[in-house]
C-alpha cells in the first residue's frame, strides 16, 4: 500500500442500512445502486486514513468468473496488497478503484465504477474472452474482519462458454476452475463465501 493511493469512498451512515448490516447480502440491479450511491455522495480519500475510519466504505469492485451452466468457478489463493488476505482463496478479482478510472472531473458514480472493474480485471487476467461481459448483481459487505469494516463489495459475474480463454496475472496463485458444489471446502475469505450465496 502506498502512503499516496487515494480510494473512491462513501460515508457509511449515507448508504441503505440493509447494505451495511453486520453481513449483507443485497440483490438488486446496477441502476439502483448507482442511484443511492451517487444520492449518498462519494470522494476520493487517502487510504492510508480510511482503512482506519469506520465512518466510510471505500468501493470495491468484485467480480466472480463462472462458466455459463455454472458449474465451475475460478478460484484463485489471496497473495496480492492486501496482506489481511494473504493465504485465503478467493473467488472475486477487484479492487480499489482510485482517480485514474475518473476520465474527467464531472464523471459520474457509474462511469467511475465501471472504469474501475474494468481496469482491474485487466491488471488481475493477462487474456479474457472479449465477448463476455460483467453483469452486476449486488452488494455484500461484512463488518466483521479488519478488512471488511472498511469495504463494501459491488458484485459483479461473467458467465464464460470459454473458462480456457481466460489467463491469471501473477497475483492470481493457484488459478483454477473448480467444482462450483465443492467451494465449500476451501478456506475462502467471508467476501467470497458472501458474494457465493448472492449470485446462487
Amino acid at each position: 500500500m502506498t502512503v499516496s493511493e487515494t480510494v473512491l469512498c462513501i460515508k457509511k451512515n449515507a448508504l441503505p442500512e440493509s447494505w451495511v448490516q453486520l453481513r449483507s447480502i443485497v440483490s438488486l440491479d446496477l441502476d439502483a445502486f448507482i442511484e443511492n450511491c451517487s444520492a449518498a455522495g462519494f470522494e476520493f480519500l487517502n487510504r492510508k486514513d480510511v482503512e482506519k475510519d469506520l465512518a466510510y466504505k471505500q468501493i470495491i469492485p468484485y467480480t466472480v468468473l463462472q462458466t455459463r451452466d455454472m458449474k465451475k468457478t475460478a478460484i484463485y489463493n489471496r497473495q496480492g496488497s492486501e496482506k489481511r488476505l494473504h493465504d485465503l482463496w478467493s473467488v472475486g478479482i477487484g479492487g480499489h478503484i482510485n482517480p485514474i478510472d475518473r476520465n474527467r472531473r464531472n464523471d459520474s458514480f457509474k462511469q467511475i465504477l465501471m472504469t474501475g472493474m474494468e481496469r482491474e480485471l485487466d491488471e488481475e487476467l493477462v487474456q479474457k474472452h472479449l465477448k463476455d461481459y460483467p453483469v452486476f448483481m449486488g452488494v455484500i459487505n461484512e463488518d466483521i474482519t479488519d478488512v471488511g469494516k472498511v469495504h463494501l463489495g459491488a458484485v459483479f459475474r461473467i458467465l464464460t462458454e470459454h473458462p480456457e480463454k481466460y489467463q491469471p496475472g501473477m497475483e492470481l496463485l493457484q488459478f483454477a476452475w473448480s467444482d462450483t458444489e465443492f467451494l465449500s471446502q476451501f478456506d475462502m475469505e467471508l467476501w467470497s463465501t458472501l458474494a457465493l450465496n448472492l449470485i446462487l
